[in-house]
Parts: C-alpha cells; structure tokens; sequence
C-alpha cells in the first residue's frame, strides 16, 4: 500500500539538482508512477517527466540493459558517424571468446533475417565466424534466397569447416539454392587459377558473385590461427611473411595492409573469387568481426569502405571508434 504522506511542495525551496535527484528516487528505486511522484512533491506529472528526462541527460540515472543481446546504440551511432556506414550492430563485451563470438553470430543472424529487401542473391564468405552464423540462422529466416560463394574454398582437409556447407547451410534454412564454388581458395600457380576461371561452370558462378545485392563476410587475423593455415593453404611461416610485409589481417582470402590494400600482389594473383575493389562496389556488404585479436583488421575494412555494415562487440567497436 502506498503511503499516504505528502512532501512538502518542492519547487520554491529546493534546487533543481535536488528535486531531479528526489524524483529519480521515487520513480526508479520506490516504483511510483509520475502521477504519484507529482502529487506526493506537489508538481505536476509534466515536470515529473522533464525531470526524469533531465536525470538521464545528465547522468544521474545511468540505465544498463545486461541481457547478452542487447545492444549498444551510442557505440553503434558513433561507427556510422566515423566511418559512413549504413548501419552498425553492436553487443556486449564477454569475457569467454567462444560467448562473444557466438552473440555476435546471433547478432549477424538478426541482423540478415531482417533485411528488407531480401536479395536475390546473398554472397557469402566462409570461415569460422561465417559458419557460426549458419548455424545462429533459425529454419525460414528468408525463402528462396540463391547463396554464392564469393571466394574458393575446397580446403585441404575438414578441420576448418567448408565453405560449401556454410553456402548450403543457408542457402537450406532460406528454401533457397546454394552455388557453390568449385576451386580452391589459393592456388599455386597463377595460371592454374586463370585456367580454373576459365571454365565456364566457374565464370558462372563468379558472375553471378559479382552480381550479388548483398555480401556477408569476415576477416581473419594475420597470425598463426588463421583459417588459411588450418586449411592447408598456407604455413605458418608464409603468414610470418605476409605480416612482415604489412599484413593486418585477410578479407576473402586476400591478405591487406591497414589502407585495406594487398600486400602481395603474386598471392592476391593467386587467389580464387571476388577481389577488394569488387566488393567495395557491393550495395550492401555486411562485415561480421569479434574479439581482440581482429582488431587490426576490423579497422582496416571498416576504415578502407570494404564494409556498408559492421556487426561486432563492445570491445572491438570502442577500439574503432577511439582510434585517432
């Protein structure tokens, strides 16, 4: 039952700071509504609100919304703002990688379920991050979607997970088809690979990447846990290399420098699917990153306009945004 005690009226005999401070109180921690505050203080419900409006502007009532899902919209204002981006997707730190990845997978999943206009045609990357998204996507999150691979990746053994079973495991839960790209991602010779985008069967398929209305992609680190060196494509010591000369990080299998430009041409000539520039001139391309050791890559993309939309995490956004 609610007290039938009446304050004195407030407004000619205590400050302002005061009585924004005494309204917080009774409507955040005593559960009044504004009509009671008013009554109780002797204003009106009016100024009950202007003052709870006042108290949040000025830091006196700090509100946290905790649940893992929630997101950080001044963070994700302050992306766009420096970096011209279309749209940003910001969650919560964590302090267990595999919880941060996985929210910012559920957070990408929300984010492609909700895309209006549903393309056509969906590009996909491959990788780690990109298959946890293929597996955050609920059954019918779209219907009918063609999903295409933008860049190689039959790997050399299965410990990374294929980029065929991300395409087909989204492409599956849309009713959708999968068209996939049959070639490795990094080839060893250069005239391998311009003979394998010869073939009419992968023209095709490059074509219709290229014609893609929206592309989901990720970018791994330039270090010795790259998906690359898993897979089978490159060694340790060729990472090594590549950082020593500028290296940041990969996008599409094609490492880059921190101007979002790449640092071995010989590679990037041996390299299977859609390049920088093309994706650049993407309506619509949505770049899912997470966690400390991306941070260098993330900024490079985001910096270099290879991205129109970030889903990421708090650390990772406030490493973007503080950077000078």
């Amino acid at each position: 039952m609610l007290s039938d005690r009446r304050e004195p009226a407030y407004p000619e005999r205590v400050p302002d700071d005061l009585l924004t401070v005494r309204v917080a109180e009774l409507y955040y921690e005593d559960g009044r509504t504004q009509d009671e505050i008013g009554a109780q203080l002797g204003i009106t419900r009016w100024k009950v609100g202007r003052l709870l409006t006042r108290a949040r502007q000025d830091g006196i009532v700090r509100i946290e919304i905790v649940h893992p899902r929630a997101r950080r919209l001044p963070l994700e204002r302050a992306l766009r703002e420096r970096y011209g981006l279309a749209d940003a997707v910001v969650v919560p730190r964590s302090d267990s990688p595999e919880e941060l990845r996985a929210t910012v997978a559920h957070a990408a999943a929300d984010l492609l379920t909700a895309l209006r206009p549903v393309p056509d045609v969906l590009g996909v990357s491959w990788g780690r991050t990109l298959s946890d998204v293929a597996d955050a996507l609920p059954q019918g999150w779209s219907r009918g979607v063609r999903v295409v691979q933008v860049n190689g990746g039959v790997t050399l053994n299965q410990r990374a997970g294929t980029a065929a079973a991300t395409a087909a495991r989204i492409a599956e839960k849309a009713a959708g088809q999968a068209v996939l790209l049959p070639s490795p991602a990094i080839l060893e010779r250069i005239e391998t690979k311009r003979a394998i985008e010869a073939d009419r069967t992968v023209a095709e398929v490059l074509r219709l990447a290229a014609s893609a209305s929206v592309v989901l992609f990720s970018a791994g680190a330039a270090d010795a846990d790259s998906v690359h060196v898993s897979s089978g494509y490159l060694t340790a010591a060729d990472v090594d290399e590549l950082v020593r000369k500028g290296a940041v990080g990969d996008v599409l299998g094609r490492y880059l420098d921190a101007d979002g430009n790449p640092v071995d041409p010989e590679l990037d000539g041996r390299t299977v699917g859609v390049g920088l520039d093309a994706l650049r001139s993407v309506p619509t391309s949505v770049f899912v990153v997470a966690g400390e050791a991306k941070h260098p890559v993330a900024r490079a993309v985001v910096a270099s306009g290879l991205a129109t939309v970030i889903v990421t995490d708090e650390g990772t956004a406030n490493a973007l945004v503080e950077e000078q």
